[in-house]
């Protein structure tokens, strides 16, 4: 499978000439051009090509090479570099996996490089080549439209963790908390701070280019990138939400396990008391002394027999009544 995924030359919001990445310094020397190319998970000699045709820095081209970096924005030269996660679940199963996306974003280009499980930027650039009035804003329209639809992938990962949340709540109450429900509230807790970690650095990443010291984003297209930062807002309050009631589920089992430990303790205490009763008699009795209390009487080994009996009764009552038994 080919790394350069598209590449393509605009002009006025249309695409005017699929690029080879040899030939791409013959458009960006027109002011009137720019060029969006797509790679995925690309080689050495790949980024190097890329690096000369685009004249990008070696630190930035080391950073989307290695992969495996935190979500950021960086200034190198007159072009930005622009890191941001992907995250997505797998159907049926309890996984999310997360991917990156770098951008290289130029006056008049956008390279995107795609590393780990991410989703395929086709359907965006499809979009955006539907509304050419948009795409004419240049390449950072584009960067705005893919850093959406990453954005975006978060509402569903989010909603499916809030669905988890609240089956675990039923769980919680509907039965004794076990090792398993606990440990699935750990599992969910993880996976709500990765997902902290992916989609919270996007906030300053967007403020800085709705920043009016990025000439690289027209003023124009600085309230698209307002809109990612408010969906970001969203997402991030979603995921603190979430995470709020699940460290009061949390809270919720220990207290269900220590009150279920405490009834336990109660049966086990009023059990105790009730055969405390006979044991003490038999133990006064069992001594062998040669003068004791109803040694000479008919009934005193009725007596005291029916005697234990009804303490041991009255006990088992009373504690029933305590709910203790």
């Amino acid at each position: 499978m080919s790394a350069v995924i598209n590449c393509a030359a605009y002009s006025n919001g249309r695409r005017i000439a699929n690029v080879k990445i040899t030939d791409i310094s013959k458009f960006l020397k027109q002011e009137d051009k720019f060029v969006w190319i797509g790679l995925h998970e690309p080689d050495e000699n790949l980024l190097s090509e890329a690096q000369q045709q685009f004249g990008l820095h070696d630190l930035a081209i080391e950073d989307a090479h290695r992969a495996h970096q935190r979500p950021k924005i960086e200034v190198y030269g007159d072009s930005l570099f622009i890191v941001l996660r992907t995250v997505q679940s797998i159907p049926g199963k309890r996984e999310l996996l997360f991917g990156e996306t770098h951008f290289f974003l130029g006056a008049n280009f956008l390279v995107s490089v795609r590393h780990g499980s991410t989703l395929s930027y086709g359907d965006v650039r499809s979009r955006c080549e539907t509304t050419p009035h948009l795409l004419h804003k240049g390449a950072s329209f584009a960067l705005y439209a893919v850093m959406d639809a990453i954005v975006d992938q978060y509402f569903p990962v989010v909603n499916d963790l809030e669905e988890e949340l609240e089956r675990l709540e039923e769980d919680v109450f509907a039965q004794k908390p076990s090792r398993e429900i606990i440990t699935s509230i750990y599992q969910l807790k993880r996976e709500l701070l990765e997902v902290k970690r992916a989609i919270s650095p996007v906030m300053e990443i967007c403020n800085r280019l709705m920043r009016f010291d990025t000439q690289l984003i027209p003023d124009e297209t600085r309230p698209y990138f307002r809109d990612v930062f408010d969906h970001t807002v969203r997402i991030n309050e979603m995921v603190d939400s979430t995470r709020e009631l699940l460290t009061s589920v949390l809270e919720v089992s220990f207290s269900l396990i220590s009150i279920a430990q405490n009834d336990v303790s109660k049966k086990f205490a009023g059990w105790a008391a009730i055969l405390g009763v006979p044991t003490l008699v038999a133990g006064v009795y069992g001594m062998n002394f040669s003068f004791m209390p109803e040694l000479s009487w008919h009934f005193g080994y009725p007596f005291v027999l029916g005697s234990t009996i009804l303490v041991c009764l009255i006990l088992y009552w009373r504690f029933k009544r305590a709910d203790w038994l």
